[in-house]
């Protein structure tokens, strides 16, 4: 039997921010109101006694999506929102949207139907001015080496090595690779250069993996622009660049409280992409939603292999904190466009990230996201399958029934967490290996890589950075969302094949190695038609199309 079309229903009333606060038992003093719907929490909440970490964290990720996406943000909505349905004090941790989706190909990052953060429209384009602080950080930052060079270059800065591009948020890929100071005489003039999204900026990275203030300005100043001409890394702070970035970030920094659909608290804040970088909203969000609630949902980028790893191997040693569950977003959508149209030949992605997660010591349930037109019989052997590897599975319909359609995943969450009450993830290597052992283990163990293949120059970078002393960052891996491998065509669980690194680069402030795989896009270009066309303002000022 097929499952019917569903439509929504219409979505209750927005409840005023103040009362979102009162939910988490919130005092005025901790935080500003922002107009009706939004706050910004303050950080001394990070240093309240009366309020310990005592949260459990819920790691939501998914099998390898396709296109269109597999709901994972619709998910994690909905799964918060039906912790709240059964009686449990819940929040939500998700990424900012960046405008350059929005107005792209993908549209906006907020959910959907009945599972959305609210009030979408505005969540999706400025929000609280976030994107803006960053994008103005990073581009301070930009000229500032510019200006040093053309008075006089006293650090004696190779301009053939400046790494550092300019930044907006917005895809345009006309900007991708730019000369500036055309027909200029002094040095760096004619240099080339490019724009990455807001969202690639090493701020943002920064700024998602900063514990507190005094955490940021230390990874603000250790941001490496480039080399001296005798060799030597030449940072931010040299260039006196830390406290105008502070400034610009000082109040970027706090966390948003905004609500879901059905007035469930919600931290958005913070939006790195999830493969140059770690793809997860800010460790400053999650740990304060950890003080405040029982179960913090924190939506990870892309598939497992990808935001759950870099979760896993980046993040967590930073925040100190360990997931207590993994849930595991899967589609029959995504079967099958994994089985390149038969669903059963798909089933062995989603085994593969299940065993991985599993792998790095994290209990596991399969979320199976119920599509209008999955029949039946497709999600019974979808489940079937889960069966078979002893996964716990739920079916769950966020975005038609929100909450209630999400309490069944509510509670099988809350039991395999009750069932393994001392779960704790482990790193997949230890910052003591080299690079090239870093590297090999993800790619084998991860992503059932053979071994792996680096270029002379990912070679010689790798060796500029221990020599500068930055042996032991764990390490980005950034490759294609859409195969486990590096060539998106590659479907399923490929094997006998070998993962192939072209490039490196140092992000010394927010403390990883990229190591870069096939052809990684930083700075996107808008499709022939985007979604821009459908955007529009109606007379009463109300946003339509986002």
């Amino acid at each position: 039997m097929t499952h019917t079309l569903q439509i929504p229903a219409a979505k209750p009333p927005l409840l005023p921010i103040t009362a979102i606060a009162r939910k988490l038992n919130l005092r005025d003093a901790d935080y500003d109101q922002l107009g009706p719907w939004f706050a910004k929490l303050h950080l001394d909440l990070l240093r309240d006694p009366a309020r310990p970490a005592r949260g459990k964290l819920i790691l939501v990720t998914a099998t390898t999506p396709t296109t269109s996406g597999e709901g994972k943000t619709v998910t994690s909505i909905g799964l918060v929102q039906g912790l709240e349905h059964i009686g449990k004090r819940a929040i939500i941790t998700s990424r900012e949207p960046s405008l350059g989706p929005v107005f792209g190909m993908k549209g906006g990052a907020a959910g959907g139907g009945l599972s959305q953060i609210e009030p979408s429209q505005k969540v999706n384009l400025h929000f609280t001015g976030d994107f803006h602080a960053i994008t103005s950080a990073h581009n301070l930052l930009a000229a500032l080496i510019d200006a040093h060079l053309f008075h006089g270059n006293d650090l004696n800065i190779d301009p053939a090595t400046i790494s550092w591009p300019r930044a907006m948020d917005m895809n345009d890929r006309a900007l991708r690779r730019i000369a500036i100071e055309i027909d200029g005489k002094r040095d760096g003039a004619n240099r080339r250069t490019g724009f990455v999204i807001t969202a690639a900026s090493e701020i943002m990275a920064i700024f998602a993996l900063a514990k507190d203030r005094t955490d940021l300005r230390r990874r603000l100043a250790r941001i490496v622009i480039g080399a001296t001409r005798t060799g030597k890394p030449v940072t931010a702070d040299d260039l006196h660049a830390t406290g105008g970035m502070m400034a610009l970030l000082a109040d970027a920094i706090e966390p948003n409280l905004v609500q879901t659909t059905e007035g469930t608290p919600a931290l958005v804040h913070a939006g790195p992409f999830g493969n140059i970088a770690h793809g997860t909203s800010s460790i400053i969000a999650q740990q304060i939603g950890l003080r405040l609630a029982d179960y913090v949902v924190n939506e990870v980028g892309f598939a497992a292999d990808l935001g759950a790893e870099k979760y896993l191997d980046v993040v967590m040693g930073v925040s100190g904190t360990s997931p207590s569950a993994a849930v595991l977003v899967t589609t029959v959508q995504s079967m099958r466009n994994q089985g390149e149209g038969d669903l059963a030949k798909g089933f062995p992605n989603l085994a593969r990230h299940a065993q991985n997660l599993q792998r790095f010591g994290l209990p596991t349930l399969v979320a199976i996201n119920r599509f209008p037109h999955d029949t039946d019989q497709d999600l019974a052997r979808l489940r079937a399958f889960c069966d078979t590897l002893g996964l716990p599975t739920a079916l769950t319909e966020p975005f038609t029934k929100g909450g209630e359609g999400s309490e069944a995943l509510a509670r099988a969450l809350v039991d395999i967490i009750d069932r393994n009450p001392n779960a704790a993830a482990h790193p997949m290597y230890e910052l003591s290996d080299s690079y090239e052992d870093k590297i090999h283990k993800v790619a084998t163990q991860i992503y059932g890589a053979d071994g792996v293949s680096l270029s002379d120059t990912a070679c010689n970078k790798l060796r500029r950075f221990v020599d500068w002393g930055y042996a032991d960052l764990p390490v980005c891996i950034a490759k294609t969302q859409y195969s486990f491998s590096d060539n998106p065509k590659l479907l399923g669980a490929p094997t006998g094949w070998t993962l192939t690194i072209n490039d490196v680069s140092l992000s010394a402030g927010a403390g990883f190695i990229v190591a870069i795989s096939g052809n990684m896009m930083l700075m996107p270009g808008l499709p022939k038609v985007s979604r821009a066309e459908d955007i529009d303002v109606d007379d009463q000022g109300e946003i339509l199309g986002v």
